[in-house]
């Protein structure tokens, strides 16, 4: 919901920044897979108690995760960094979650799994409406250039950082926070579907002979 508003925000200084890195001959991929591990050192500092410590790494994660993306801009986009990048971003926001929950299994358990479900549910419209988008070859901007088609909803990225954020502020709301959270996402991939009812209502595949 926030990503339109906070991308005309942010763009501008990672472009900048973005510029700097490829002058100095950083690629866009080196950059994405550095975002990943600093995403997955976040995770390992959570599942051990130590959430708290765990925001420095997953905030950086987060910025760079905006400059691979900036990066190529400058310098040449591909389909395999798109594919990368999506790829690292799901690997990380399912980490910090199941990392709450290795954190604390008893009392994080059970609200981690409906969660993690929430998010592979989402993350299946998400991209089965990408797969969807190209093939009728639909643009958008709204957030960012971006390699695959973006929809908007209820909850995005943004959203999805702060939630983050919040866990490790309030570790022990993790079950509440999860709870509220996961309902949410379950919400935006629902209206996805039936956003995409009505955007590709006569779509068709070619027939195959078996």
């Amino acid at each position: 919901m926030l990503d339109a508003a906070v991308r005309k925000l942010i763009d501008p200084p990672l472009n900048r920044l973005g510029h700097r890195l490829a002058a100095r001959g950083i690629g866009a991929d080196a950059v994405t897979l550095a975002g990943l591990a600093l995403g997955l050192f976040a995770a390992g500092l959570i599942a051990l108690g130590a959430p708290g410590w765990a925001l420095v790494p997953l905030l950086a994660s987060r910025l760079a995760d905006g400059l691979d993306g900036a990066v190529a801009r400058a310098t040449r986009k591909t389909d395999f960094g798109g594919y990368l990048d999506i790829g690292a971003d799901f690997l990380f926001y399912g980490a910090i979650p199941m990392a709450f929950v290795w954190m604390d299994p008893a009392a994080n358990g059970a609200a981690g799994a409906f969660l993690l479900t929430s998010f592979y549910f989402n993350g299946t419209t998400f991209l089965g409406y990408a797969i969807l988008a190209e093939r009728a070859q639909m643009e958008t901007s709204a957030r960012g250039v971006k390699s695959l088609y973006f929809t908007g909803g209820l909850l995005e990225g943004t959203e999805t950082i702060v939630f983050f954020v919040l866990l490790c502020l309030f570790p022990d709301a993790f079950a509440v926070l999860s709870w509220i959270f996961g309902t949410l996402c379950f919400v935006t991939a629902t209206s996805r579907l039936l956003l995409a009812r009505r955007v590709f209502p006569g779509s068709t595949r070619p027939r195959k002979d078996r």
